[in-house]
Order: structure tokens, then C-alpha cells, then sequence
């Protein structure tokens, strides 16, 4: 880990940099994907499936008798944790429910809001290095409690043309519609375009390698929306002399296990704790089974000492994490000023593993500085709001002439005519 003691405001933006590759380099051989798809359907995912996955995959979507087996495939301990991990997410979302909103704005004046789930949700898992089946929960869950009349799930398959069976289980329990041996950017450009096996979705939803990312982001100029150009997994923690050095360097490895490309940042009012943690990386980062894996993502990452909390606050909603771990004393002031940030892990026992799977909250959340904008999944990310309005005779005369003065003023004659010939025809009544 790159070690930066108090760094210039000015330098700021290069030293928070991520280390993804620039959108040009990708966004064409996407165009090229995406087009082969839209003309050839199934032919060009089995063609980029092979390419990229190294298998040939027949039948795209997985059939009942395969679903049904993967249950018996995987411990009862697996089970029950993901039951457990599945009921905290359904009460945190099912909590998310709001009420209609109705307003009279003005005598005779009606406005109301209601939501209505999105129709066509296509869900994308992330299965290559491994297999996240705790995404499933994370968005079939909500787009069910949301009452979205299709999820379509598409996941990589592995050497053999196989999913994992976690992921069929999970997917099997949050009712899932279709389940397909799809992933990389032909799983994006099937359910944008839709083929002869996978349908055509609305709004696509999921985490994703860069190639992933911007495969949905182009997906947006098809019109199909997306939940947010999510990419690799990245973590900061601010931490002060009396944070826990094992904790932290635990919590900063379980963000460089996801990939090569993710990125985790120690921020810290202390120089003693950033070397504390940096021997405490090294001692942990041999132990564990993903280790190569880590030690790229390390390599990514920094270590960044600020001579005070209000430089490090700064600092990192300039930075916006997708998860922000306080572990610092001072709780309430990183809770108050942080304002860019997708998910906030408080104090010594909030590992952010626990929002990664059992707390309740949704683990797909904003990269790459897209939270000073964007918000993570949640119930309303499956829903549209559609205003409903009534105005009565009386509420046209209250608010008539307002919208003919302003219409006339943009120039706009017809606008003002039809709010006109209703008013003129009220005068004999």
C-alpha cells in the first residue's frame, strides 16, 4: 500500500484516483457486442460466451429439475444463513413502503402520487471469481416487495457450463422468473435487445467488472435504465490513534479479495495507526485463500495520514466511497459532515461484511465517486412515480389565469388556449 502523509488539497484528485481503465477503451468493443446481439440473438451471446467464458453453452436458461437439485447441493448451514440474511433484507425494505402523497394545492385543486414497480427487471450476478449469490438477495428481494412482474437473472457460467448452486437456491427462494448461463456484456446486450431465450427488461440492475459498467451504461442508449454504473468494489476507513489495527486491516482485505481492480483507502489522524495497519495487512493478506487476488488490489490502495478530523472529512467526501467504515472515536462528527458516501459502517463491531450480507441494508452501492450523485439500490430503485391530477371548475378559475399569463409569456399560444376556451366556457355558468 502506497503510504501519502499530508497531502496538498491540490493533489488531492490524482492521489484519490481509481485505478479503472478509461470508458473509450472499452466502450468499442462493447458497440461491437451490442450490435452482434441486436442482429443475431442467441447465435452472438453463444459466440461471446464461448469467447470470453471458454464454454459452449446450448440451453441458456436453467431448467426446473436443475434448480430443484441445487438445493441438496448445499450445506443446511449455507441455507439457514442465507433464510436468516433474506428475512433482515425483507424487513429493512418492506419498511421502505411509503403512503400515497395527495395534495390540494389550491381550492379545486387535487395532486396526488402513486408508485408503480417497474414491469421487467433484468438482474445481473457477477459469478467469475466468485460466485455472489448474496447479490440475489440484494435485488430480487426488493423488486419482489416492490411487486415487479418479471426478474430475469443472468449470471456467468462456469468451465463446465454450470452455476453455482448457491445461486440457483437463493435465486429459487426470492422467486426469481428465469434464471440464464449468461454474463460479461453479452448478459447486458441480451437483456437489452432481448433474444430468441432471454427477454428484453426494462431496468438492469447489478454489480460488474469495468466491462460490465459500461456495458450498461451504453445499455441506457437503447432505453433500458439501469440502477447506477456501478463497478469494482472499493472501501475507506477513517481511523485515529486508538482504532483497532487488526480490525481495520481486516475490513480493508475484505474489500481487495473482490477483484484486482478494487480499491481501499485508510485515511487517519495518526501515523503510528497507519503502520500499525500496514503490518497487520501483511500478516493477514498471507492467510487467505485469495491472496494473489489481494495483493493487486493492495498494491491499488493507500494509506493517507491528515493532521485533523475536518482534512479527513473532506477528504473523503471529495474521495465518495462506495463504503465508508468509522473507526474513529469522534463517531458523531463523521456522522454529521460526510455527505458523499453509499454505505456508512459505524463504530468497532460494523464490519462492512455485515452490509455485504446479513444486516438488511442493500449491498449495491455507488463507485467510482458516483455517490456524490447516486444513491445505493433500495426499495424505490424498482419503482416509477407516476402524478395524478384533478382540477375542478372552480380550481381552473382559481389557477387559470396564472397558466395563461405565464404560457403568453413563453410564447406558447396553444397552452394558453386550452386553459382559455375551458374559462371562457365557465363564464355563463
Amino acid at each position: 500500500m502506497k503510504k501519502i502523509i499530508n497531502p496538498n488539497k491540490a493533489d488531492w484528485p490524482k492521489i484519490l484516483e481509481r485505478p479503472v481503465r478509461a470508458f473509450d477503451d472499452i466502450e468499442e468493443l462493447v458497440k461491437n457486442v451490442f450490435s452482434d446481439i441486436d442482429r443475431n440473438g442467441d447465435l452472438s451471446v453463444k459466440k461471446y460466451t464461448a469467447l470470453y467464458d471458454q464454454v459452449d453453452i446450448d440451453e441458456f436458461l436453467v431448467d426446473d429439475d436443475t434448480i430443484v437439485q441445487a438445493s441438496s447441493q448445499i450445506s443446511e448451514e449455507l441455507k439457514n444463513a442465507i433464510k436468516l440474511a433474506k428475512e433482515n433484507i425483507e424487513k429493512f425494505h418492506r419498511n421502505q413502503i411509503t403512503e400515497t402523497v395527495k395534495t390540494e394545492t389550491t381550492g379545486g385543486v387535487v395532486c396526488w402520487q402513486v408508485k408503480k414497480p417497474v414491469e421487467k427487471i433484468g438482474l445481473y450476478i457477477p459469478g467469475g471469481t466468485a460466485p455472489l449469490f448474496s447479490s440475489v438477495l440484494m435485488l430480487a428481494i426488493p423488486a419482489k416487495i416492490a411487486g415487479c412482474s418479471e426478474i430475469i437473472l443472468c449470471t456467468p457460467p462456469d468451465k463446465k457450463g454450470n452455476i453455482n448452486p448457491a445461486i440457483l437456491y437463493t435465486a429459487e427462494l426470492c422467486d426469481v422468473t428465469k434464471i440464464a448461463k449468461i454474463g460479461g456484456v453479452q448478459a447486458i446486450g441480451a437483456m437489452t435487445f432481448g433474444t430468441e431465450s432471454i427477454p428484453k427488461v426494462d431496468k438492469i440492475f447489478g454489480p460488474g467488472n469495468q466491462f460490465v459498467t459500461v456495458a450498461k451504461q451504453i445499455a441506457t442508449k437503447y432505453g433500458v435504465a439501469i440502477d447506477m454504473p456501478a463497478g469494482p468494489s472499493e472501501l475507506l476507513v477513517v481511523a485515529d490513534q486508538n482504532s483497532n489495527a487488526a480490525f481495520i486491516a481486516s475490513d480493508l482485505l475484505s474489500q481487495a479479495e473482490h477483484g484486482t481492480d478494487s480499491q481501499v483507502v485508510l485515511v487517519s489522524t495518526s501515523k503510528t495507526m497507519l503502520n500499525e495497519v500496514e503490518k497487520e495487512v501483511k500478516k493477514q493478506l498471507e492467510v487467505l485463500e485469495r491472496k494473489e487476488i489481494a495483493k493487486k488490489s493492495i498494491f491499488n490502495s493507500k494509506l493517507i495520514y491528515v493532521e485533523s478530523e475536518e482534512k479527513a472529512v473532506d477528504m473523503i467526501n471529495t474521495y465518495a466511497p462506495e463504503h465508508f467504515i468509522i473507526a474513529s472515536e469522534n463517531e458523531l462528527f463523521f456522522i454529521e459532515n460526510i455527505k458523499n458516501a453509499g454505505s456508512v459502517f459505524i463504530g468497532q463491531y460494523t464490519p462492512e461484511s455485515a452490509g455485504d450480507y446479513a444486516s438488511g441494508t442493500n449491498h449495491t452501492l455507488p463507485t467510482n465517486g458516483y455517490a456524490k450523485a447516486y444513491s445505493g439500490v433500495n426499495l424505490d430503485s424498482f419503482l416509477k412515480s407516476i402524478t395524478f391530477q384533478r382540477i375542478s371548475a372552480e380550481g381552473l378559475k382559481n389557477i387559470g389565469n396564472a397558466i395563461e399569463v405565464m404560457a403568453e409569456a413563453e410564447g406558447l399560444q396553444a397552452h394558453k388556449n386550452a386553459v382559455s376556451i375551458r374559462l371562457n366556457s365557465l363564464k355563463d355558468v
